[in-house]
């Protein structure tokens, strides 16, 4: 099988070059775990936890290192969420001991996680997802499957805020941050304080409302997820369609497409924006299943990492 991931901030609107997306590749007992985390750009005046990273950077990475822990192939993704969500409250607690932390300042994140169940020829995926990453199966003969056909609503209000500032002439990515700053944080105050949260966040005020389901996928299929930046090429760009973003990938490979993604902002700067950045952190994870051999039977083959 192969392996193939990447993970970056933008050539620009990130001094810092922080990258608040984060790809993980966990294998246990045989059972193999896909993660693309996806934090929410802070709209706090400050960060309470790490200021080297920031906030959201903390959280993305924290929670990936217990979600590691908390991972079982006996153990269902939703406990193992629960438990690391739980760890990382209580690092969080410590790290904010004694502040005061507005509600819409707590970081929260996007979460696609693939579970691959694969032998004999037969490949079954568990999703569990929250938030709006994306997650595709592409088949040997290109034919695309969405695994989690899910729009964020909440994005369409946002492009339709922005457009408006662009038809007032308000263009400067700090000066648009500003005016919808009170739109973004009521937004996340509701998020928090939802009895039933569609994204990840630090305290839960019930069980998750994560899009879990479970797929068989045709022989040879590849498996796609990547965080909305990554997604940008398809919507709103309209670089490719999502068919055929998601069939480059196979073909081509995910640095030529971030590539590509980088290459279409940096020519477009300065031209009316579609969302509150211009451009955003863009990750991405494909598994792509042994090659058959000549007999049928599937022939091994390096992971990415070892054949960089």
């Amino acid at each position: 099988m192969t392996i193939e991931r990447i993970s970056c901030a933008p050539d620009s609107g990130n001094t810092e070059g922080i990258n608040e997306d984060l790809v993980a590749v966990f294998e246990t007992d045989g059972v193999l775990d896909l993660l693309v985390l996806d934090g929410a750009t802070s709209v706090a005046d400050q960060d309470y936890v790490d200021a080297r990273i920031g906030d959201v950077a903390w959280f993305v990475q924290a929670f990936a290192g217990q979600l590691g822990h908390a991972i079982d192939a006996a153990r269902s993704q939703a406990d193992s969420v629960r438990l690391a969500v739980q760890a990382v409250r209580r690092a969080y607690a410590d790290k904010t001991a004694g502040r005061t932390v507005p509600l819409y300042a707590h970081p929260l994140a996007a979460m696609t996680w693939l579970r691959i169940h694969h032998g004999s020829g037969q490949t079954e995926v568990s999703l569990y997802c929250l938030g709006d990453c994306k997650a595709f199966a592409i088949d040997a003969d290109g034919r695309v499957t969405d695994l989690d056909p899910y729009e964020n609503p909440f994005e369409t209000v946002v492009q339709d805020a922005v457009a408006q500032l662009n038809a007032q002439g308000v263009v400067d990515p700090v000066l648009r941050r500003q005016r919808l700053l009170p739109m973004l944080r009521a937004r996340r105050e509701t998020q928090h304080a939802s009895p039933c949260p569609t994204v990840l966040c630090l305290a839960p005020q019930g069980e998750f409302g994560a899009r879990a389901t479970s797929v068989r996928l045709a022989p040879g299929a590849a498996v796609l997820a990547m965080s909305d930046g990554f997604y940008r090429l398809a919507d709103p760009y309209g670089v490719m369609t999502r068919d055929e973003l998601a069939r480059r990938c196979r073909a081509e490979g995910l640095d030529r497409l971030m590539r590509e993604l980088r290459a279409f902002e940096t020519a477009r700067a300065g031209g009316g924006a579609v969302a509150v950045k211009n451009a955003d952190d863009a990750s991405a994870i494909m598994w792509t299943p042994p090659a058959p051999n000549n007999d049928g039977r599937e022939r091994a083959a390096p992971t990415a990492e070892d054949q960089s």
